[in-house]
């Protein structure tokens, strides 16, 4: 092969991964948008040519990457369930050990727009059933992949599957169910923290270090 047609081929390379790029960022412009759109306007309201006005595109440009909104929305709910690992990933290694902060750092994330958007399409899944054939499939991945993400991140916990199913349930309950106690007004932001840490307590209480001493005066 001589040297221009090796030329000619690093530059249809370097030609393609910039269009890659470029493609990839603006998908990531249009989903950000679509998230945005959900938090402020809600979904009935959150179409293409909203979505397209808000990311600063054409409807035009949008239908060039999502067919149609329902692929646009599949595209969202599969970033958002992204950004929920990544969030637990990052604060599980920033805290290792460290119940307290590791309960904070989650917090903080759920009041984040991500959960606010994904929140109201869990709502609206409710009594949209194209929305559910969508969504429950996609939560279902989630949850199978948060479980041995967990599974993978607290190795401690092995030996007492049980107590740690629990654990995690219990986290996600409360803080979930705060936030969205927060989000409609009815949440006591007096209890925030007492109850934060009443599940601090709780899970260290379900830990299979804490449950061993009593496991062993129960078989003396």
């Amino acid at each position: 092969m001589d040297d221009d047609v090796s030329l000619s081929l690093e530059r249809a390379d370097a030609q393609q991964s910039w269009q890659q790029q470029k493609s990839a960022a603006t998908r990531a412009r249009l989903i950000d948008a679509t998230i945005r759109c959900l938090v402020e306007h809600g979904y009935a309201r959150t179409v293409m040519s909203l979505v397209a006005a808000e990311a600063g595109l054409s409807r035009g440009a949008v239908l060039h990457h999502f067919a149609n909104g329902d692929a646009l929305i599949q595209a969202t709910i599969i970033e958002l369930h992204e950004r929920r690992l990544n969030a637990f990933r990052r604060a599980s290694k920033a805290h290792v050990g460290d119940v307290r902060a590791m309960v904070r750092d989650y917090w903080r994330q759920l009041q984040k727009p991500a959960f606010t958007a994904f929140q109201e399409l869990a709502m609206v899944a409710r009594t949209d059933a194209a929305l559910a054939q969508v969504l429950q499939p996609l939560q279902a991945e989630y949850n199978d992949r948060l479980q041995a993400l967990a599974d993978q991140l607290y190795p401690d916990w092995i030996g007492a599957p049980e107590r740690f199913r629990l654990a995690m349930t219990l986290s996600q309950l409360l803080m979930e169910g705060m936030t969205l106690a927060r989000l409609t007004g009815a949440m006591d932001e007096t209890l925030i923290d007492p109850l934060l840490d009443f599940l601090e307590k709780s899970v260290i209480a379900l830990h299979p270090e804490e449950a061993a001493p009593t496991a062993k005066k129960v078989q003396l």
